[in-house]
Order: structure tokens, then C-alpha cells, then sequence
């Protein structure tokens, strides 16, 4: 057999070979403008990478399970822990839901508890029947009741007499994300941490600090964000407890990073792959030789802030997408949410299908057979390195602030959390960062059904608070209020194309203008073509139009737009598909209304609402 390597008889092109190509391909278009993505995140993306664009990256030369664990902390598989959350009016309850879940593929549950409720006997009974040595148990509480949490589990494992080595559990103590979220004054009880460090101290796998880097991606925080102010936040309960006594590799083994999943594919399982990087390096500087201490644990939960309330069974789409990011990341956990939680407290068929999308993963795809399956791919290489490095810079200016907790009592990173918000509830609505069902393509024919959506019930919300905080709310909420807003009505509007001339351009703007008009919720009826504006016209009367939309080239509007509006006398409402260069003369004979991709699409859909009396 020849040792002469495959394909040895072609030569390589160089990356000038490649640009050459595609300058030809763009026929004079300028390359910057049209290929090079300038993401939200800082940084530029090329179309294309090649190898030697790897020779210049710090995150590679480890194997998965080497630091600084960029590649996983795992060496053997890429398992991970299917996490749902339970609710439950009482411990027994939850408990009954929590048994029937570890029989259909959950291996974590997480439970809330309010600190009411908290004593030993509401533990013994939540926990009733659970081997807590072959399932994953975490559990929310208030910040103040947390040390009495952890006393009672650690008792309540040791009269079980389960062997210390085999529990896996976390308490969601937090006070930075109040102090964040609801702009609470909570540092005091940061001090409480090395108490809970002291607590399980025999427990090698009990984490009793949490970062909630996942209340920041729900609030509208770009990846960069997130992951930035992730570490700060982390850092600062490494600095606090070390400054207590604690020692550096025992902190950082009790701290779990719960961070969210955008939809943003490859650049979330850059930002999993570049967290562990970085808190790696952060941890050495405590923990010095230790390199087990340096691994981050993360947890995934999948967005929120991107869900719908309107075609929701999109949001499964969405979803899968994100449960598929963290687990080719290599993350520990993941929890998926339900895809009606948006307007509803999910039921046992929504939490059933959240439950599957990771089990498809597993048991089907083999997600956790492979680790870091994304290692060597130029293009998730690079991502990861950008993403460490404007992450990096985030994390540098907080400790220039003296810290997370010094920057969120400035309100800094609240500040910049809400700008991210509103930046992208601005892009929303002029259709630049798409809401698929919602602002793009949305479900011609549907109804709300009753559907509301949910509302904060947060029992602070009222309280007067020392710092700022944060609230926002969902990318879609504006959409869905105006579309609410039109269901009310007495009667739908009805939106007609008034299709004439070019076919092919009468087509595109028709297809336009439907998707532009039903997300408020009009009734749309497209034609195929009319022969004259009078025609087209009275096909609109006959139909009950509200409004009529002229759908043509931008040639020929200077032809039928104004007979056309004449035509319709103020019949309804006439709107011009497009924007051709005789805009100014038709705005002259009277023609207000014209839709295309530059204009605003949420504040044109209100403003018909208002003129049809909405």
C-alpha cells in the first residue's frame, strides 16, 4: 500500500487564494459590510477561519480534564445531570412530584422552599423515599435562612447515614443577586458563607455559594455580559471568604455558577468553554497548586427572556437549540424550561416534552458519549478566545470599581444590564433582532386562547431599596400586549393586498407586508393579482378591509399609488409597501402610511391601532 497521504496531489489554498475567490464572488461589494459579522459581544467575526488562525490562541494545548478545563472537566464522557425543577404547595406534595420524576430520566431535582416553611420535619418529608446518594438535590431558599438549611440537610444525611462522599447537592445562597436584582442591601450576609463552608465541610460536593450569572441573561444581558460579571461575581465571594479565613481551594469547590442559554449557538458553547477558562486562572491565585479546586461547576437553564407567549411551541425549538449548546459545552447540569412558562405555571405535559429534549440528547444523539466534540473547530476556537478576552476586560473594570459588590452598589452593572435591554427591545421592534412567530413569521390564524402572560410575583417588589435594580421584561412582551390589545377589539382588522404590476416584486411586498401586519394581529388576505387599482379596490370593499396595502415595484407606485388612494376615498386605511423615490410626492397627495424593513415595525403597528381606533 502507497504511504502517499490523500489528496497530497492538491494544493492547499492560502487564505489570499480564499479572499481572492470571494471578492470575485461579490462582484465589487464591499467585504467588510457584507460578510464580517460585528456581534453584540465586542468583537468582529470573520466568514471564513482557517488553521494558522489557531496558532496565535491561549486556550489551546490541554486535554478534557486538564487544566485550565477550557475543554471540559471531564475526561471519560461528556454526562451530564437532567435537572427539573419541583413545585409543590406543601413538602408532601413536592415530594410525590419529585418521586414520579426520577422515574422518567431526572437525575437532579431542585426545590424551593420559603423560609416559613423551613424546619426539619418539612425537610424529612420533602425528602421522603429519595435516595439523596444516586440523585443530584438542590434547593433554594432565602439568603438569611440558608445556614439553617444547610444544618438540617447535613443532619438529616447523617441520620440516613449516607456516606458523605456520595451526596451532590447546592443551596442557592446568593446575596450579590439581591443586591443586583431587587437592589437590596445584602451584603452582610455574605459573611454567612464560611459558615455554610464550615457546615459541609465533610461533604465534598455540597455547594452552599451560588453566582446567578442566568438573572442577567434573563434580563436582557448579552453573552459577554453575562459571562464577565459571572466571574467578578464569583471573584468577589473567593476575595470576602478568603478575607474570613477560608481557605482559597475550599471556597472555590463550593461555589456553582447557575448562567443562562441564549440561542446564540456556537457563541454559548464558546462562553461555557471560556467561564472555565477563566475561573480557572481566577482560582489558581487562591488555590495555587490545587487544580482540582480550579474546575467550575456550571449549571445551564435555558432563556426565559426569549420565550413567547404567542406560537409557543416555537419556543421548543428555541429550547433544543440552547439544551444542545450546554451540553456540547460540557456544563454539569441543565435544567430546559418549559415551553409554556411564559404564560402559564407549566403542567405535566410541557414539563414532560422540557424533561425529553435532554433525554433525545442522551439517549439518541449520544451528546454524552463525546467530549468537547466542538475542540478544534477554527471557528469555535476563535470564539472562545474573543469571548475570554472581552470577558476578561469586563471582569477588570469591576475589580478597578473595587469589586462586584462596590459596582453594583454604583449601579453600574444594573445600568449596563438595563441599556443591553432596552438596545435589544429597540432592535425588536424594528424587526433587527428577530422573534420567530413574533415580529417574524408569525402564526397567521392564531388566537391568544385566554393566554396572559405571567406576571411577576415577586413579593418585594413594592419594597424601598437602597440600590437600583433590575426589571425588564421579555424580548416578545410589547408584541404580545399590541397583538392582546387588537384581539379586543370588536372586530379584527383586515388587512387586503391590493397586489399589482411587476409579479415579481408584488409578490415579495405582499409576503413582506402579511408577516409585517399579522404580528399585531390583523386578518391578512393576500391575492394573487389585480389588473387595475379599481378592481383591486373594490375586491377590498367586498372583503371588509380596514386596510389596504398597495403591493408593486417602486417604478410603478408613481403610477398606481396615488389613483389608487383616490380610488379608496378613505375607505380604509391605504399603505404604501415599500419606499420608492417618488415617497415625497405621494406624501404630498395625501399618503401617510408607508411599511418596509427601515421603519420601526412595533410603533407602526401601534400607531394603525390608534387610527383604526384601537
Amino acid at each position: 500500500m502507497s504511504d502517499k497521504k490523500l489528496f497530497s496531489e492538491f494544493t492547499s489554498p492560502t487564505r489570499q487564494d480564499w479572499l481572492d475567490k470571494i471578492q470575485v464572488d461579490l462582484k465589487g461589494a464591499d467585504f467588510q459590510k457584507k460578510l464580517v459579522w460585528k456581534t453584540d459581544e465586542g468583537f468582529s467575526v470573520q466568514p471564513f477561519y482557517m488553521k494558522e488562525d489557531l496558532e496565535k490562541l491561549s486556550t489551546l494545548g490541554s486535554e478534557p480534564g486538564e487544566f485550565p478545563f477550557v475543554r471540559g472537566n471531564k475526561a471519560g464522557d461528556n454526562n451530564w445531570f437532567v435537572r427539573q425543577e419541583i413545585c409543590g404547595e406543601s413538602a408532601a406534595e413536592a415530594n410525590k412530584k419529585a418521586l414520579d420524576v426520577l422515574g422518567k430520566g431526572v437525575d437532579s431535582l431542585g426545590f424551593s422552599i420559603s423560609g416559613e416553611q423551613l424546619n426539619a420535619e418539612y425537610v424529612q418529608t420533602l425528602l421522603n423515599g429519595i435516595y439523596c446518594d444516586c440523585v443530584e438535590l438542590n434547593f433554594k431558599v432565602c439568603p438569611k435562612h440558608a445556614l439553617e438549611l444547610a444544618q438540617i440537610l447535613v443532619a438529616y444525611f447523617a441520620g440516613k447515614g449516607y456516606d458523605p462522599a456520595r451526596i451532590k447537592a447546592s443551596i442557592d445562597f446568593d446575596p450579590i443577586k439581591g443586591m443586583i436584582m431587587k437592589g437590596k442591601d445584602t451584603e452582610s450576609l455574605i459573611a454567612t458563607g464560611k459558615a455554610l463552608v464550615e457546615t459541609v465541610k465533610n461533604y465534598p460536593d455540597f455547594k452552599v455559594i451560588a453566582v446567578n450569572g442566568s438573572a442577567l441573561s434573563d434580563s436582557g444581558a448579552y453573552i459577554v455580559q453575562e459571562l464577565g460579571y459571572s466571574l467578578a461575581w464569583g471573584a468577589e465571594y473567593m476575595k470576602r471568604l478568603a478575607d474570613e479565613g477560608v481557605k482559597g481551594s475550599e471556597i472555590s469547590r463550593r461555589i456553582k455558577f447557575n448562567m443562562g442559554i441564549s440561542t446564540n449557538y456556537f457563541m454559548e458553547i464558546a462562553k461555557f468553554r471560556a467561564a472555565r477558562l477563566l475561573w480557572s486562572k481566577i482560582v489558581e491565585e487562591y488555590a495555587g497548586n490545587d487544580k482540582e479546586a480550579c474546575k467550575a461547576c456550571i449549571h445551564a437553564k435555558t432563556s426565559y427572556y426569549n420565550m413567547t407567549l404567542f406560537d409557543s411551541y416555537v419556543n421548543l425549538l428555541r429550547s433544543q437549540t440552547e439544551t444542545m449548546s450546554a451540553a456540547i459545552a460540557g456544563v454539569n447540569s441543565i435544567t430546559v424550561t418549559p415551553f409554556d412558562t411564559a404564560y402559564k405555571n407549566p403542567d405535566d405535559f410541557s414539563e414532560r416534552i422540557a424533561r425529553n429534549q435532554q433525554l433525545l440528547l442522551k439517549e439518541e444523539s449520544h451528546f454524552d458519549k463525546v467530549v468537547d466534540p466542538a475542540g478544534g473547530s477554527y471557528y469555535i476556537e476563535v470564539l472562545t478566545d474573543s469571548l475570554a478576552t472581552e470577558a476578561w476586560k469586563i471582569f477588570l473594570k469591576v475589580q478597578e470599581e473595587g469589586g462586584m459588590v462596590e459596582y453594583a452598589k454604583k449601579g453600574l452593572v444594573q445600568d449596563d444590564v438595563i441599556a443591553s435591554d432596552t438596545k435589544r427591545h429597540t432592535l425588536a421592534a424594528q424587526s433587527r433582532e428577530f422573534i420567530l412567530g413574533t415580529n417574524q413569521f408569525p402564526n397567521f390564524t392564531e388566537n391568544s386562547d385566554g393566554k396572559t402572560p405571567m406576571a411577576c410575583c415577586c413579593k418585594c417588589a413594592n419594597e424601598e431599596t437602597p440600590y437600583k435594580g433590575i426589571s425588564t421584561s421579555r424580548l416578545s412582551s410589547e408584541f404580545e400586549a399590541l397583538r392582546l390589545s387588537t384581539e379586543k377589539a370588536k372586530k379584527q382588522p383586515v388587512a387586503f393586498m391590493l397586489t399589482i404590476g411587476s409579479l415579481v416584486w408584488r409578490q415579495a411586498r405582499a409576503q413582506f407586508s402579511c408577516n409585517f401586519l399579522a404580528s399585531a394581529g390583523y386578518k391578512v388576505v393576500d391575492n394573487l393579482g389585480f389588473a387595475t387599482v379599481e378592481e383591486g379596490v373594490d375586491a377590498a370593499m367586498k372583503a371588509g378591509a380596514d386596510i389596504v396595502v398597495l403591493c408593486s415595484s417602486d417604478e410603478e407606485y408613481a403610477q398606481y399609488a396615488i389613483p389608487a388612494y383616490n380610488c379608496l376615498a378613505g375607505k380604509a386605511l391605504f399603505v404604501v409597501a415599500g419606499n420608492p423615490e417618488c415617497a415625497e410626492e405621494l406624501k404630498a397627495a395625501g399618503i401617510e402610511n408607508f411599511i418596509h424593513v427601515k421603519v420601526n415595525q412595533l410603533e407602526t403597528l401601534k400607531l394603525f391601532n390608534q387610527k383604526l381606533g384601537i
